[in-house]
């Protein structure tokens, strides 16, 4: 079992920023896992926010290239997601999540939202 437990989001200007972590523990599932933030909008699909191996190889969601910054401390198996430039369509619930070869966990969800 791997628990996530995420903090930071909240209410931004657009054109602000926020940053949120995701502590991941239980466990060695959760030192192995690929972590990441997922993201869903009312009346949307959950898309893929960006995602941190391990090893620090990222991939990002196309909405969110050149904004957004994943990063990693495996000290603390703790994520970042450093969100810039924040625009309203930026508005949903992250999510964190936790995925390896046969296990797939998710955290409780942040809201974040950007006012106009």
């Amino acid at each position: 079992q791997v628990q996530l437990v995420e903090s930071g989001g909240g209410l931004v200007q657009a054109g602000g920023s926020l940053r949120l972590s995701c502590a991941a523990s239980g466990n060695s599932f959760s030192i192995r896992s690929i972590l990441g933030w997922y993201r869903q909008a009312p009346g949307k699909q959950r898309e893929l926010v960006a995602a941190v191996s391990r090893g620090g190889s990222t991939n990002y969601g196309d909405s969110v290239k050149g904004r957004f910054t994943i990063s990693r401390d495996n000290a603390k198996n703790t994520i970042y997601l450093e969100m810039n430039s924040l625009k309203p369509e930026d508005t949903a619930v992250y999510y964190c999540n936790a995925y390896g070869a046969d296990w797939n966990y998710w955290g409780q969800g942040t809201q974040v939202t950007v006012s106009s």
